[in-house]
């Protein structure tokens, strides 16, 4: 009827927020490029009472934490520092597993499986998932939910996507706080699935206690993977999608793998690196890799090594640190924020050499901290 808004007969007003999707008129919608505003403001954050409900393993409140660690904003840096001291003590209690592989290696699948037959084991298990930044819009996709839907309903189970926010090394900028947080929950071992870029993932080493490379033979990176650098950081490695006519490929690969493996010396203590075969698909060989890390765990504890890993992780974290926080007091600077853009516009009209901007930016940012 013209000039009057027509409601579906099958609609009744008293059950609308029942609805997954609410019906708006016309006139009360917002018009187009009309910002709509939101009356509510996000809380004050309780340190005290987050860090509490933390420890006692509420999963709300773990993400909650570990959005403010993860954050950019000034304003979050002193209650991101105030939640680690508060959680501190209570961490240190899981092994942490770190996870590579190219990408399509099937390294979700793995962890999905991997994950849930830890659960039946008894395990609270915590799955750390970096997804890569665009360079371009910065964003990520940040799906591994999806991609994990069996483990992710799971009760003593929690996954956390994170953008690698262009951080090389495949993690993320605060993927240690990340673990700390998720140890202080209660999760009692911490799978860490990184970017899959390749050469660079050896960062991931620096904070995990057990490190497994992932691979699929036939897939043209055997030879890609005898390489010094993550080779030499494995502390397993597995041919995955090890089934059905692939089955022989990967046993295959995996001995001429082992035999390669030879020539490089073990960085552990008592340990020789393992290759195994797995079909994360079908489950073969899952808990083959669990029993290789707790063959690792016991060793590696038994003659010291473990405690002597966790020890450097703790020195390398310091100074990761005062490279991060050096890097956002900088960009955080009143004056190098105002000079940024004329710095930006003289080097792009060639009026200045990039050096001559390096000096000028950390001139103006020593003078402003006087």
């Amino acid at each position: 009827m013209e000039g009057k808004e027509r409601t579906p007969d099958w609609f009744d007003k008293k059950n609308e927020d029942k609805f997954a999707v609410k019906i708006v008129s016309a006139q009360s919608a917002p018009k187009f490029g009309e910002a709509k505003t939101i009356s509510k403001t996000r809380p004050e954050i309780a340190i005290d009472e987050l860090a509490e409900k933390i420890l006692a393993g509420e999963r709300t409140a773990l993400a909650r934490g570990i959005t403010i660690i993860e954050s950019d904003s000034e304003k979050y840096a002193e209650n991101a520092k105030k939640l680690i001291e508060k959680v501190a003590p209570f961490t240190g209690n899981s092994i942490r597993v770190g996870i590579s592989g190219i990408p399509g290696a099937g390294k979700s699948t793995l962890i999905e499986s991997l994950g849930l037959e830890l659960i039946k084991r008894g395990h609270k298990v915590a799955v750390l998932a970096v997804d890569p930044s665009s360079s371009i819009t910065k964003g990520s996709i940040l799906g591994d939910k999806t991609r994990m839907e069996k483990l992710s309903r799971e009760e003593n189970c929690f996954i956390r996507p994170s953008p690698s926010g262009g951080t090389l090394g495949g993690v993320t900028r605060k993927s240690r706080e990340t673990i700390m947080l998720c140890e202080a929950a209660g999760y009692d071992v911490i799978l860490i699935e990184t970017v899959g870029v390749g050469q660079s993932e050896i960062a991931v080493r620096s904070m995990v206690d057990f490190f497994l490379l992932l691979m699929v033979a036939g897939a043209g990176d055997e030879l890609q993977g005898i390489k010094r650098g993550i080779i030499e950081i494995a502390d397993a490695v597995a041919f995955n999608k090890a089934d059905g006519e692939n089955e022989k490929r990967a046993e295959q690969a995996a001995r001429e793998f082992a035999g390669a493996l030879k020539f490089f010396p073990s960085t552990v203590k008592d340990w020789t690196p393992r290759v195994l075969t797995v079909s994360a698909l079908n489950g073969k060989g899952v808990s083959e890799i669990w029993e290789t890390v707790r063959e690792y765990e016991k060793i590696t504890k038994s003659n010291g090594e473990f405690e002597r890993r966790r020890k450097s992780q703790a020195l390398d974290w310091v100074f990761t640190s005062v490279e991060n926080e050096l890097k956002r007091r900088f960009y955080n600077n009143s004056e190098i924020r105002k000079l940024l853009p004329e710095i930006k516009e003289k080097i792009a009209e060639g009026k200045i050499q990039p050096f001559e901007a390096v000096e000028i930016l950390l001139n103006a940012y020593y003078k402003n901290q006087n």
